[in-house]
């Protein structure tokens, strides 16, 4: 069956992809996207899909948005002001673009004609905060933040609160959200509220809570994406790649194609309607084992520099248990770490990108968000 499909931040990173994949199934897009300076300088990117209209404009316009939901069938909300640290001091913006810009679409669902039949949020694993651990004597816990006491005195690890050391386990959806940034908190407000809205008024909505993305049409000279852009950035330009902490904090690294593969399965079935999933690799790698490939990959003369620094905020552990979208949908991730790592570094050779790290880690340091 071929929809009609709006895919809001269709011009980046991730919505990009989407389009493609959903104008090669043959399906009418509609994106809309503001074009954020900040990612693409104000620009078209070169890459965006020419069988797919596109609308520029933000989802705070409420006409704009409005006419563009009018005929859609589908809703893929993309859109979203992306980055933790940033979200810190840019407080309005954020809330603006990814609350306010959720309610524009919600409030159009409510009280505008429309012929929607699914919405598909983008959601993050911000929202968990720290991820889920296990004590021996506790069992699993979802301890909170460590505090800054414990981060000056460089004990990196997590302690329950009856004093053993926890160990880091996956961490599903069933954990509870414990944001611990503004940017995450408007992921959650995202996914809440389209969630409690679409079960109202009975228009089936999934909310896909996203890991660490990456892949190709990242923004390398944007120095509030994600840590792999950020590492290609310095190392592509013989610079060190920083790693905060010890370097073994962990993530979870999930490739675009993967995420993409994710938002067909719920398009296409009713399976996870009203669910949230995880939407990851389901491996956990280590920020310093990130930095070690890329050079590696990269074949430069260049070592990771562990600076025992911190950034406020900043969770241990969090990499995902993704049990639940495999059974309901059939997810299963096809791309590893290291081929989508050979996949971003090919790409990135044509690039012609400005490194900005040091820039962004002075502005976090002069905002006291960073140690």
């Amino acid at each position: 069956m071929k929809y009609k499909i709006l895919v809001t931040g269709g011009a980046g990173f991730i919505g990009s992809f989407l389009v493609d994949k959903l104008v090669e199934e043959g399906h009418e897009l509609v994106i809309l996207d503001n074009l954020e300076p900040q990612v693409h300088q104000g620009n078209v990117p070169s890459y965006l899909n020419k069988s797919a209209k596109f609308i520029k404009g933000s989802v705070l316009d409420y006409g704009l948005f409005r006419d563009a939901v009018a005929d859609a069938d589908v809703v893929f909300h993309e859109a979203a002001m992306v980055g933790v640290g940033q979200s810190m001091y840019q407080v309005r913006k954020y809330v603006g673009a990814n609350v306010m810009g959720t309610a524009c679409l919600l409030d159009i669902l409510a009280n505008e004609k429309h012929n929607v039949k699914k919405v598909v949020v983008a959601a993050s694993m911000s929202s968990y905060g720290e991820g889920a651990y296990e004590c021996e004597s506790c069992g699993v816990v979802s301890p909170p933040l460590r505090s800054e006491e414990q981060l000056k005195s460089r004990k990196w690890g997590l302690v329950c609160k009856c004093g053993n050391q926890l160990t880091p386990i996956t961490t599903s959806e069933s954990k509870p959200l414990q944001s611990n940034s503004i940017y995450g908190i408007t992921k959650a407000n995202q996914e809440q509220t389209t969630l409690t809205l679409c079960r109202a008024y009975g228009i089936p909505a999934v909310s896909l809570r996203y890991f660490n993305v990456y892949g190709p049409r990242q923004s390398l000279s944007n120095p509030y994406t994600g840590v792999v852009a950020i590492f290609m950035s310095r190392i592509k330009n013989n610079n060190p790649p920083l790693i905060f902490e010890d370097g073994l904090q962990s993530r979870d690294f999930v490739s675009v194609h993967d995420v993409v593969q994710a938002n067909l399965l719920v398009m296409k079935s009713s399976s996870a309607d009203y669910e949230v999933l995880n939407v990851a690799s389901g491996n956990q790698t280590t920020i310093k084992n990130v930095a070690e490939i890329l050079i590696k990959l990269y074949g430069k003369d260049v070592k990771a520099e562990v600076t025992n620094k911190y950034r406020k905020g900043d969770v241990r552990h969090c990499f995902a248990d993704i049990s639940k979208i495999k059974k309901l949908l059939g997810y299963s991730p096809k791309v590893s770490f290291e081929q989508g790592m050979q996949e971003i570094i090919h790409w990135s050779e044509a690039q012609k990108s400005v490194d900005k790290v040091d820039e962004a880690i002075r502005e976090l340091r002069d905002k006291g968000l960073m140690e």
